[in-house]
């Protein structure tokens, strides 16, 4: 199997993983179990919390759950709107990768030359690695928030638990890693090859690196072939031409 088809078939590979990565860390932006707390003993009774980035809610054993939006943007902590932040720059970056993947891949055709093809590719697997790594930063940062109030004794308020969009985000997130360093490895290997193996210059001999200086100097001992002389008539209808055997020293015409 040649060399193209492998990697054309290693690039649909990535794109693949990367593009079901990048689905599962966008689902997890509408999936409401970001955490969740389950509260009574009776199964009659019984309450669950839960909320993700958006809002908190709440519900019963019969079915019935009721959701509170949160109610002012400005009052809420640094972590909340870091974390806001970072999944939607995950979930931006994971689309313009997929763009730049899309271009550059060796089955689409769509860019120009091999080494523009694979350049191209080189920045969609970085761009893969800047979202997978944004989402991997949410989503630990998120689960240790959480498990570290569970295990603080001096924490009085109510205590969650890690939800499943978590274990979600975080699946996502290793795909988009290891697609995006697959695919930038290789494509950079392509791609950058060319810039890394110039041809070295050829260094000046002493045979050549006489200025024009040097060849005009006087005491030159340069010896250069005699011209022909060109002698023509009055009329201008005789022409002869003389050829001088031997060779002068540019000394012998100053």
């Amino acid at each position: 199997m040649k060399h193209r088809t492998v990697m054309m078939y290693m690039e649909i590979g990535c794109f693949v993983s990367c593009l079901a990565g990048w689905i599962l860390v966008s689902s997890t932006l509408a999936i409401e179990y970001w955490t969740w707390s389950e509260v009574g003993s009776v199964v009659l009774t019984t309450g669950n919390y839960f909320s993700n980035l958006w809002k908190d809610c709440v519900s019963d054993s019969t079915g019935v759950s009721d959701c509170k939006e949160y109610p002012s943007m400005l009052g809420l902590p640094v972590f909340l709107h870091s974390v806001r932040a970072l999944s939607i720059c995950s979930v931006i970056l994971g689309f313009f990768a997929g763009v730049l993947t899309l271009i550059g891949m060796k089955c689409t055709k769509i860019g120009g030359s091999e080494l523009a093809n694979a350049r191209v590719t080189f920045a969609g697997g970085i761009t893969y690695l800047a979202s997978g790594f944004a989402g991997l930063i949410v989503y630990s940062w998120w689960g240790n928030k959480v498990r570290s109030e569970f295990v603080d004794p001096n924490f009085k308020a109510q205590k969650f638990e890690i939800g499943a969009a978590v274990f979600i985000g975080w699946g996502g997130s290793i795909l988009l890693i290891t697609g995006g360093f697959v695919l930038s490895f290789f494509s950079g290997k392509e791609g950058l090859r060319s810039t890394s193996k110039k041809r070295p210059r050829r260094p000046n001999s002493s045979a050549t690196a006489r200025t024009r200086r040097t060849y005009m100097m006087p005491n030159s001992s340069r010896v250069t072939p005699m011209p022909q002389l060109v002698q023509g008539s009055r009329g201008g209808r005789k022409i002869r031409t003389t050829r001088t055997p031997g060779t002068y020293s540019r000394d012998d015409f100053v």
